[in-house]
């Protein structure tokens, strides 16, 4: 595990306080879920994957510089793949 830290206003704060007791949850545990539920739905996923199993930094820059990106499945269409 790594530790962060995280600045939220007031208002946040205080919904996240309630929650983790009505949840009997840490605030720690309803962060790393609710990341991981925004990771999993977010448009970025693929070229995140891409980032995270790039061999290199140049390989990094290159993904993070092309504009156009496709997911898997539209390449296996594209390519008949």
């Amino acid at each position: 595990m790594h530790r962060i830290s995280l600045t939220i206003d007031k208002e946040l704060y205080e919904q996240a306080r309630v929650f983790s007791f009505v949840e009997k949850k840490s605030i720690s545990q309803i962060l790393r879920e609710s990341l991981e539920i925004h990771f999993q739905n977010s448009h970025s996923k693929e070229k995140a994957a891409l980032i995270l199993d790039a061999k290199d930094k140049e390989e990094i820059l290159h993904i993070m510089n092309t504009d156009t990106f496709i997911d898997q499945n539209d390449f296996a269409k594209k390519y008949n793949v």
